[in-house]
This record gives structure tokens, C-alpha cells and sequence, in this order.
């Protein structure tokens, strides 16, 4: 294992040098959560008589008796969702796996969980982003009863993971795990269903063929195969020590993946008798070895806003220069869609998170000494489960890629940088992602073309109007302005204008998330337009250049006129704001943070309190 690399270092120390008083009030405030025996010990007799009422059986009498500790589960279970489908048979799961390690379990409550490929392009698609803060609270409801010594929190996709880790962070007393369900099977190829996809921009297929290509896509229970935020989610996690080793992409409906559902069962009881917090395992070394692992394996750029949110939720001051800082010494080393064909479970296949974690450990590019739900140390996170005579055991993992074209070492990656760039210029600042995205068109310059719903950029398109060089803007797609909602329905025709040989790319304070794939796009542009952000006054026909290399963003518009011209296009008012439940999130879209802090409701950490109010 090799000497941590310096920049690695130097990140590490300036984030804990900038968190060491919101750190020290978030640590304060787990120490004065902490108690000694179980969570119960100090509760009335008839607060603790409604805690265990509805419970049949033993579990109610060792409830009673005040010595076994009570694991929560939080669960985002649902039967429309494939990737949530799979959590249905859990619970009983791990009831009975708790129980047979001397603990009780209670079922302590659900959170929603909303899929942004059902509302992609939809209304309901501007709830998403919100739906993690959400989740948060809601976690926080379900664990406030004080009745739990541990958590098992069950969750997979997009802001599902991050919501529950915000809420359960606010516990940060107790221990935690995240469980996961695991990849449905390989399908369609994602470049046959791109492919398609593509055609259909075009109108050279109908929407039967775009039907058949999807459903063959997305196909049975369990995660979506590409590479986007809900399989970036379990890369991030486990190598920040959350998951059980090897946990996240083991199919769902297989002996494995019950193995160690019940596991993480059995392993939430030890945890609470060791006294290993939630708190002890994300600490800054961890939030920064889930930033190299995002960049390393070219996952979801959402989670430029996830993971700020997430160390927040610690006392942790995580910033988009750290991520830029970082992905300039952290190699690619994997090639998934939507930056290259193979899916998650031809990467599992190459060797997975354990090759990742070993290669990267070996360069010198995560710290080893954290704590993880495993135990001490990253390294025991080379290991992968696997079942013998029906036990569950870890061996070592690969010590080599199966798969070069799919996962490479640290020392013979794809690309010498993670892909991510931060973008700063007289247009604010933006995130654009690289790592699939050819060298030749990362560097654009052209004029805009302004656009305020994808609607009205479809429309331009079918009838022809971006046929040219082309930066398209789409502004007003922030936060405060509708929720910032994913615009993958940019995507297909975007790369139809690519194809036909025009220079083109995206400017937008809205999300594209890891699924921008071959399109320049500088996404999260902020301050957004809805607060007066300098994207607010651009007018079709401006020379817009983003030069990715260079790591700028700008209009190549004199200082003076284009501080002059009018704000325009500003979104609807709360009034106007309303359908598919839009109108119940209004406080939430007032009160939201800018992206680069995390696209949060909740304020900072400060000595004085955890949550101020907005």
C-alpha cells in the first residue's frame, strides 16, 4: 500500500480545517445524545408502554425488560419501483436475524421513494430533488420515538440514499447500516437502447420500437444497470464504509443477497454493543474516500450536491473545489454507461467495488485507517461474500481486472483525471463532467440559443432550428426556480446535432445527472437565474464559450451591457406553481440553498444549533 498521496492529504486537512467548529458542534450534540444501556432506560412507563404495544410474542417481554437492543428499520419499500420492489421481504428478514443475535426489531417507519425514470420530463420530475430532503425528515420521524439502538436503513436509488443518510446523521448516536437490493439482470445493451432512443429523436422510429427498447431495458425488480445516481449511490457508500463489504450490486432474489440482508441484521446488534456511531464512521476521511470513489468510477454528478448535503448533515464543509481539486490527481478507472457500453453487472463482473477499493488503496488515493460497519480499516473492504455450504464468508477479491476494457488499475487507468471540472466565468459557476465526453468537443464556442422549458428546445429542434453550431441555455430550471428537475430529454437530440457534425453544448442551472454522456454540458450553473444569476441575462444570438480544459464558463459579452440588460424569464409564483402536488413544496422551493451548498432546505451547522431556520 503506498503513502497517501499528498493532494489527497492536503484536501483532507483543509476540509477539517474548515469544519473544525461546525464538526465540533455536530460531535457535541451526538455526545449529548448518548446514554448509557439501551436508548429505553430513561423513558416513562407509559411512553415505553406505547413503544412496545402493537408487538406479539418474546420480543415484547425483552423490549420490556430494558437489556436487548432494538434495531430500527427504515425502509423506502415500495411494489411500483423495481429497484425498491426487492425490500418487500426484508423486515421479516432481518427480525428473525436480529433475534437469533440476541436483539429485537421493530419496523420504525417508510419514506417515499419517487423514480426519476417514471417523472423524467414530467411534472412530478420537479418534486425529485426536494424528495430527498424529504426522505430526511422523514427518517428523522421515523427514529424519533427514541426506542432504537441501532439502524438498518433500506434504500437504493437517486435521492433515496442521500435523504435517509441526512435523516439518520441527525442520529448520529446510534449506529447505521445501509442495505441495499442489488442490479436487476443485464437487458437491452444501453447502446442499442441509446441507439434507439436516438432514432426516435429523429422520427426515424416509432413509439412502439422506443417502447420495446425500454421495457427490454428496464425489465424486472432490482436497480436500473447504468451508471447514473442509484448505482453511484452504492459505489459511494460502500467505500465510505457504510455498506457490508461487497453489499451493492449483488443481484436481488439470490441466496447472497438474503445472506447478507440478514447479516447487516445481525451485524446492527454487535454495533450497538460496541458502541460504533453512525458518527464515528462519516468523518471527513470517509466523505473524502466517497469523493474519490465517485470520480474514480466517472459516477453521478448529483452527487456534487448529495455529498455536500450528506457532510453537512455531519458538520462536514464540503465544497465543489474539493471535488475539482481531487478528480485532478484521481484516475478514471472504470468505464460504465453512460460513459462507455458495459452496464453495472459487467463491471461487478470485472472485479467490482473490490478491485476499485484495492487498486485505489494501493495508489495511495483513499485513506485506510476509518471506520467502517465492517470493522476498522478500508482494506477489509477487498474482500467479497460469498456463500459456502449456505455460510456466508468473505475472501479476497480480485487482484486484477477480468475486464480492461470495463475496470483498470490505478496505474493503467482510461484517463489520468476523474472528468469532473468545475467551470467558473462571468456566468457564475457550473459542474460539467468530461469523462465521456471527446477531447475535441470540450472546448465549445457559439452562439445561444435560450430556452426556458425543454418543451420549447424540442420544438426548436423539430423544426429545425438548432441545425448549426450551438450553445443551447436553458435557464430558470434551479432550485428556487421549479425544484431543478433532470433534463435528459435534452439528450437524444443534442447527440442527434452532435452526429450531424455541429459543435453543440449545454448551459443550464438545472441537473443532467451521470446520464450527460458525450454532451458538453455545463450543468448546476449557480447563482441560478431565478435569484438573479448572470444566466438570467442572456439573449439568443450571445457568443457563449465553455472551454472544459481551461475550466471556464463565460459570455462574451462587454462587463458593462451585460450588467445593464433587464432580468428576465423569471419562473411562475408560488400561485402558479401547482399540479402533481407541486403546490405542498412551495416552503421548500422558497426556502432552498444555491447547488454548489447542496440544493438544502436545511441551514448550516453552527455551535449553536444544528438546523438554523430558513
Amino acid at each position: 500500500m503506498s503513502e497517501l498521496h499528498p493532494v489527497i492529504n492536503e484536501v483532507t486537512a483543509r476540509i477539517a480545517a474548515r469544519s473544525i467548529d461546525t464538526r465540533s458542534a455536530y460531535l457535541q450534540r451526538v455526545a449529548r445524545a448518548q446514554q448509557d444501556g439501551t436508548s429505553r432506560t430513561g423513558m416513562a412507563c407509559s411512553n415505553l408502554a406505547h413503544g412496545f404495544a402493537g408487538i406479539t410474542g418474546g420480543d415484547k417481554e425483552k423490549l420490556r425488560q430494558l437489556r436487548r437492543p432494538n434495531v430500527a428499520i427504515v425502509s423506502s419499500y415500495n411494489d411500483m419501483l423495481s429497484a425498491h420492489q426487492p425490500l418487500r421481504d426484508y423486515p421479516a428478514w432481518i427480525k428473525d436475524a436480529v433475534r437469533s443475535n440476541g436483539g429485537v426489531s421493530q419496523f420504525a417507519g417508510g419514506v417515499p421513494a419517487m423514480c426519476d425514470g417514471i417523472t423524467q420530463g414530467r411534472d412530478g420530475m420537479e418534486l425529485s430533488l426536494f424528495s430527498r430532503d424529504v426522505i430526511a425528515m422523514s427518517t428523522a420521524v421515523a427514529l424519533s420515538h427514541d426506542m432504537f439502538d441501532a439502524t438498518l436503513l433500506l434504500g437504493v436509488c437517486d435521492k433515496i440514499v442521500p435523504g435517509m443518510l441526512i435523516g439518520a446523521l441527525s442520529f448520529g448516536h446510534l449506529p447505521a447500516i445501509l442495505v441495499p437490493a442489488g442490479p436487476m439482470a443485464s437487458g437491452l445493451s444501453n447502446k442499442e437502447k441509446a441507439r434507439v432512443r436516438q432514432l426516435y429523436a429523429e422520427g426515424k422510429a416509432t413509439r412502439e420500437d422506443l417502447l420495446e427498447a425500454e421495457a427490454q431495458s428496464y425489465h424486472s425488480p432490482g436497480t436500473c444497470t447504468f451508471y447514473g445516481t442509484a448505482n453511484s449511490n452504492q459505489m459511494v457508500v460502500e467505500v465510505m464504509g457504510l455498506h457490508l463489504p461487497g453489499a451493492s450490486f449483488v443481484p436481488p432474489g439470490t441466496g447472497l443477497r438474503r445472506a447478507l440482508t440478514e447479516h447487516a441484521g445481525r451485524r446492527a446488534v454487535e454495533l450497538a454493543r460496541e458502541r460504533v456511531t453512525l458518527a464515528d464512521v462519516v468523518d471527513v476521511k470517509a466523505i473524502v474516500n466517497g469523493v474519490v470513489a465517485l470520480l474514480a468510477t466517472g459516477g453521478s454528478t448529483n452527487h456534487t450536491m448529495h455529498l455536500v448535503a450528506i457532510a453537512a448533515a455531519a458538520g462536514i464543509e464540503l465544497a465543489w473545489d474539493d471535488f475539482a481539486d481531487l478528480s485532478s490527481v484521481v484516475p478514471l478507472i472504470a468505464r460504465v454507461y453512460p460513459n462507455g457500453s458495459a452496464d453495472i453487472n459487467h463491471f461487478q463482473a470485472a472485479g467490482g467495488v473490490q478491485f476499485v477499493v484495492g487498486t485505489l488503496l494501493d495508489a495511495g488515493l483513499l485513506h485506510p485507517d476509518v471506520q467502517t460497519v465492517a470493522g476498522p480499516g478500508l482494506d477489509r473492504y477487498r474482500q467479497e461474500p460469498a456463500l459456502v455450504d449456505d455460510e456466508l464468508v468473505w475472501r479476497d477479491g480480485p487482484g486484477r481486472s477480468l475486464d480492461t476494457n470495463i475496470l483498470r488499475s490505478a496505474y493503467q487507468p482510461f484517463a489520468a483525471d476523474g472528468g469532473l471540472r468545475v467551470l467558473s466565468g462571468n456566468l457564475g459557476r457550473a459542474v460539467i463532467k468530461v469523462s465521456a465526453v471527446a477531447d475535441d468537443d470540450r472546448v465549445v464556442e457559439a452562439p445561444a440559443r435560450v430556452f426556458t422549458t425543454q418543451e420549447a428546445f424540442q420544438e426548436a429542434f423539430q423544426a429545425g432550428e438548432l441545425d448549426r453550431d450551438v450553445v443551447v441555455v436553458v435557464r430558470q430550471q434551479g432550485p428556487q426556480a421549479n425544484g431543478m428537475p433532470e433534463l435528459h430529454k435534452l439528450t437524444p437530440p443534442m447527440g442527434v446535432l452532435m452526429d450531424r457534425g455541429f459543435k453543440v453544448a449545454l448551459v443550464t442551472d438545472g441537473r443532467m445527472s451521470g446520464a450527460s454522456g458525450k454532451i458538453p454540458a455545463a450543468i448546476q450553473v449557480t447563482p441560478e437565474a431565478a435569484v438573479g444569476g448572470p444566466l438570467a441575462r442572456v439573449q439568443d444570438g450571445d457568443v457563449v464559450r465553455l472551454d472544459a480544459r481551461r475550466g471556464t464558463l463565460e459570455v462574451l459579452v462587454d462587463a458593462r451591457e451585460l450588467a445593464q440588460r433587464p432580468l428576465v424569464d423569471f419562473p411562475p409564483t408560488g400561485r402558479e406553481w401547482v399540479g402533481t402536488g407541486r403546490e405542498l413544496f412551495g416552503a421548500l422551493r422558497r426556502a432552498v440553498g444555491p447547488a454548489d451548498r447542496g440544493a438544502t432546505v436545511f441551514g448550516p451547522i453552527t455551535p449553536d444549533h444544528f438546523f438554523q431556520e430558513v
